[in-house]
């Protein structure tokens, strides 16, 4: 039996504000990771440690993210000005 897959266009991507919305997401996961600190005792005895270094991850790898979303901004500005 053969799989039924619809063929259709793919619509177009959504661009919106990427990079503000990369920088809040990091900041967002700094600041978590900034509240959780003080209470790092109490996540240890309950073997939640890992609620405070998914933060501080969530909020490295939003560094990468900002360095990329500014990069490719950049590229995209840049290609636009070359075509104009």
């Amino acid at each position: 039996m053969k799989k039924w897959t619809p063929t259709h266009e793919a619509p177009e991507p959504l661009e919106g504000p990427v990079v503000p919305t990369v920088v809040g997401g990091t900041v967002l996961w700094f600041v978590l990771f900034l509240a959780q600190l003080p209470f790092y005792g109490w996540f240890d005895d309950h073997g939640h440690t890992w609620w405070v270094w998914t933060c501080l991850a969530g909020a490295g790898l939003g560094l990468i993210g900002i360095w990329y979303v500014r990069r490719r901004d950049a590229a995209l500005k840049r290609a636009a000005r070359d075509a104009a």
